[in-house]
């Protein structure tokens, strides 16, 4: 994270973040929703799948349910109310025009000035800002489509059937990128890691299928590395689009 970062911009009211997956959103991000929220912002959660391929001990159908629970629990921790999900297949997400319409018809219904897409680029920063890691397909998927359905909310010639459902245009003010290796804004979340933390806890059974480690103790790490490690001035940083 630069030391020197900017704040993000605060002329708004209500924000959609969007993610491919349950979790996604609480590696860090749910650090500056807690904030917002406490400062009586509204914050809106969109999922394009259950999550449903992604714990290797239990079979979809089971699991689907069952993370779609965690991320309403999750969510509620930082004070978000509004969860939604696309329902597309996870681990096999398609970008493209279908996927682009659904994410701009919810832009639409919650009419958001600020939303936050997650990294689509094809590595994770590290903690010095060199790339690691590959990021998922979906993931990518997901982050370019956001951007571009974001666009596509505010054109009244593009996808007619939202306008057909009675979805009018809608602007979005900014548009900024978790997790970005290229992040240059920051979100101060001085008193708010606590509430992150728990809404990371609260993916039980995704975290207890990934390491042995109590899922309280997973979270804190995690959680902690994402704002910039133990210190007093714990930030989340973003990619401001616009």
């Amino acid at each position: 994270m630069e030391p020197d970062a900017a704040p993000l911009p605060d002329d708004w009211t209500t924000a959609l973040a969007v993610a491919a997956h349950p979790d996604d959103l609480e590696y860090g991000v749910s650090a500056a929703v807690a904030a917002w929220t406490a400062a009586g912002r509204r914050v809106a959660y969109l999922l394009v799948t259950r999550g449903e391929a992604g714990i290797a001990t239990m079979p979809p159908d089971a699991a689907g349910p069952a993370r779609e629970a965690e991320e309403r629990a999750s969510a509620a921790e930082v004070g978000v109310e509004d969860v939604r999900f696309l329902d597309h297949p996870d681990g096999v997400v398609v970008e493209g025009v279908a996927l682009r319409r659904d994410i701009a018809r919810v832009v639409r219904q919650v009419r958001p000035e600020l939303v936050v897409a997650l990294n689509h680029a094809e590595r994770w920063p590290g903690p010095d800002g060199q790339p690691v890691g590959w990021n998922s397909a979906d993931h990518r998927a997901v982050g370019r489509a956001t951007i571009d359905a974001v666009g596509e909310a505010g054109n009244r010639w593009l996808h007619p059937e939202l306008a057909a459902e009675g979805l009018e245009p809608h602007e979005v003010r900014h548009l900024v990128v978790g997790h970005s290796p290229t992040g240059r804004h920051a979100v101060d979340v001085t008193g708010h890691v606590e509430r992150a933390i728990a809404s990371l806890t609260c993916h039980r059974c995704y975290l207890e299928a990934l390491d042995d480690r109590p899922v309280a103790d997973q979270a804190r790490d995690v959680v902690t590395r994402m704002v910039g490690g133990d210190t007093d001035r714990p930030r989340v940083s973003f990619e401001l689009v616009f």
